[in-house]
């Protein structure tokens, strides 16, 4: 898919000037800070990370520097930069109103019409998105790869852990069949045993996404699950804890 029909899709964002020529970034910086700052379960230290927010912003403006096409970018080079872009403008976000409970905290615009997801506070190469620009116009349509949702983070506990370490093109595939490895095999996040199976509501939010790629949910659970499910086991889902995901 082209830049512009990208652009296309994305009729919420803000165009300034159209053409890109803008080769492949390197998202070493960043995996260097989610090295630093990211525990081993995935856990976020705003307060020591907050302190290197000019390596942060030296990362984003990479980032803003450059726009993802098909002419000099694979797929995988596109894929892992916006899943990269999406947790990074997500922690600067938080960084902007930290210290705060939950990301759901944050608002701007119109109370119960516009979130936190709405904002349109990042800048690529002369467009403005918010993170459901990202997320909804860009990562679902385009790349239809439901382990998107196991890559992506929303700064909330419930969310799947923020990986510490940055996604690339060369390793993409692995890292992000690791991810939804871990994700759903994570009893805090999903709970599955032959009796029953507790999920993330993400796998309810998002069910066309892994009945797409699966068939259906119980499929796609079985695909990474250590403990299969049969086709009588009763699935639920979990409440979601919107409670930032920092590091105590």
């Amino acid at each position: 898919m082209t830049f512009f029909v990208l652009w296309f899709m994305c009729a919420n964002c803000r165009p300034i000037r159209r053409k890109t020529t803008s080769l492949p970034v390197s998202h070493e910086r960043w995996d260097a800070l989610l090295k630093k700052h990211v525990d081993s379960n995935g856990l976020v230290r705003y307060q020591e990370l907050l302190r290197d927010s000019a390596e942060l912003n030296a990362y984003l403006r990479l980032l803003e520097g450059a726009h993802p096409n098909d002419k000099t970018w694979t797929r995988a080079e596109q894929m892992a930069y916006w899943i990269n872009a999406y947790n990074a403008f997500t922690i600067q976000l938080i960084l902007r109103h930290y210290p705060v409970k939950s990301i759901k905290d944050i608002k701007q615009g119109i109370a119960f019409v516009n979130s936190v997801w709405d904002i349109k506070f990042i800048r690529i190469q002369g467009y403005t998105y918010d993170l459901n620009n990202i997320e909804h116009n860009i990562l679902r349509p385009i790349f239809k790869d439901a382990r998107i949702h196991a890559a992506i983070n929303c700064a909330s506990f419930s969310c799947p852990r923020l990986r510490n370490e940055a996604y690339v093109a060369d390793r993409l595939d692995a890292q992000l069949d690791d991810a939804m490895r871990r994700f759903i095999n994570d009893p805090l996040r999903n709970r599955i045993s032959a009796e029953k199976a507790e999920l993330s509501k993400i796998f309810s939010w998002f069910s066309r996404d892994f009945e797409r790629d699966a068939g259906s949910i119980r499929a796609y659970l079985n695909r990474y699950a250590q403990t299969p499910i049969g086709p009588q086991t009763p699935i639920s889902y979990l409440e979601y804890d919107w409670s930032l995901n920092e590091a105590k």
